[in-house]
């Protein structure tokens, strides 16, 4: 079965300007996966009818399927309708389908339809207009030698609706597409080069119709294999196999799949055991415990944290003995001893977490450049801390501070 190929162009000069970000192509070519269809290039183009064409042309090269947004509005500076007319050779006509729904929107919102909102009844000769049901541009379906170009708005709640009840269903009814299936097997402090190297038999020896891809992010990277076939349930056993095999070699380094964060699987282990935790930051700022907190039902297993930022509030909220600081300082194996430990006391919890470090991007010394960071973790039973020496840079820091320390709970709570 051959494989459907699409190309997704957004329009419009505030993307390239940066004024906005662009979130439309990846969402779509999310859904286009989903259905077997392969995106194989996005491009961000300026509201210019040479950009436009010179676009459109590319993509109609490469793709079976050409996806556009933006550039559909009422005023003088969208020109994309025009310029899709030009290239399918059509005029613009009147469609009172297109002038009625604009009607139906006005008149719901108490406005009435002004002439510059007239215009957009116009449409090409040769398209198939697609209605806008929470919007006032319709979208527009060309055909030209076995291919398809759709341009749909660039608000990206209207483009998802008009996605979703008619622009991917027409696309399945037109083309027959294979399975694509995905499995995201996602490892964390171990580095790209050293896991290829682990895991490099088994890739080598991978069937043709799955392929291995690496996606390194912030301390982890996140294994995605890929299978492409005609036979869906076959396809997915063959992925679980390989699957199961890869686990078994990366082990320590795995910590799950798919939509799993490291935080989620430490907050499963922590529910599955009866747990709970608490969090001390200094260096990290309050970051872990918003891992935490950003997902709901965090306040079955996250007790609650303190960001200790100054000596001040690590001697006063946290217990951390004066002499420890004076003799070793806030970046020291000692304090973040008794930050978690106190911590987990101070707030009943099973297991209290700790950071303290130079964080950067100045701040260091030729002792403790910047990158040094301890980490702590208490559970009444033991207490551990660990030095990391990290980057020069701060948000990194901050994240790779996180993982070590949610990676360390979580081997705890797994052994």
């Amino acid at each position: 079965m051959k494989q459907v190929l699409a190309e997704i162009i957004t329009i419009g000069d505030e993307i390239l300007y940066g004024q906005i970000t662009d979130t439309n192509s990846q969402w779509m070519s999310a859904e286009l996966d989903k259905i077997g269809i392969r995106t194989v290039r996005k491009t961000a183009i300026g509201d210019s009818r040479e950009a436009i064409v010179h676009a459109l042309q590319a993509a109609e090269a490469i793709a079976d399927i050409v996806l556009i947004t933006g550039g559909l509005g009422p005023t003088k500076d969208d020109i994309t309708k025009h310029t899709l007319a030009d290239y399918f050779g059509a005029e613009l006509i009147f469609d009172q389908s297109v002038l009625d729904n604009i009607t139906r929107l006005f008149s719901a919102r108490g406005r009435e339809v002004t002439p510059t909102n007239q215009q957009q009844a116009y449409v090409p000769a040769n398209c198939t207009v697609l209605q806008n049901p929470i919007g006032t541009a319709p979208g527009m379906w060309f055909e030209r030698n076995g291919k398809v170009f759709v341009s749909m708005p660039g608000v990206p709640y209207e483009m998802k609706r008009m996605m979703l009840e008619t622009v991917l269903p027409l696309l399945q009814s037109k083309f027959e597409t294979p399975y694509i299936i995905h499995r995201m097997i996602k490892t964390i402090n171990i580095p790209e080069s050293t896991l290829s190297d682990l895991i490099e038999s088994w890739e080598l020896a991978l069937p043709p119709h799955l392929k291995l891809a690496y996606l390194p992010r912030m301390g982890q990277v996140r294994l995605r294999l890929t299978g492409i076939g005609t036979d869906k349930d076959a396809l997915l056993a063959d992925i679980n196999r390989e699957t199961e095999k890869v686990v078994a070699i990366i082990g320590k380094y795995f910590y799950g799949y798919d939509d799993d964060e490291i935080e989620t699987t430490v907050a499963a282990l922590l529910l599955e055991q009866g747990k709970t935790i608490a969090t001390a930051e200094s260096c990290t700022g309050g970051y872990i415990a918003h891992q935490f907190t950003k997902h709901a039902g965090a306040s079955r297993y996250f007790v609650g944290g303190i960001v200790a930022y100054s000596n001040e509030v690590k001697v006063s909220q946290l217990g951390v003995l004066p002499e420890t600081l004076a003799a070793h300082g806030a970046v020291s194996e000692e304090t973040v001893r008794q930050m978690a430990e106190n911590v987990r006391i101070r707030y009943g919890a099973s297991i209290g977490i700790a950071t303290t470090g130079i964080a950067g991007p100045d701040g260091g010394t030729p002792e403790k450049p910047v990158g040094t960071v301890w980490i702590g973790y208490a559970d009444g039973t033991q207490t551990i801390a660990k030095k990391l020496a990290l980057a020069q840079e701060r948000s990194l820091n901050i994240s790779l501070t996180a993982n070590a320390i949610l990676d360390l709970v979580r081997k705890q709570l797994s052994s």
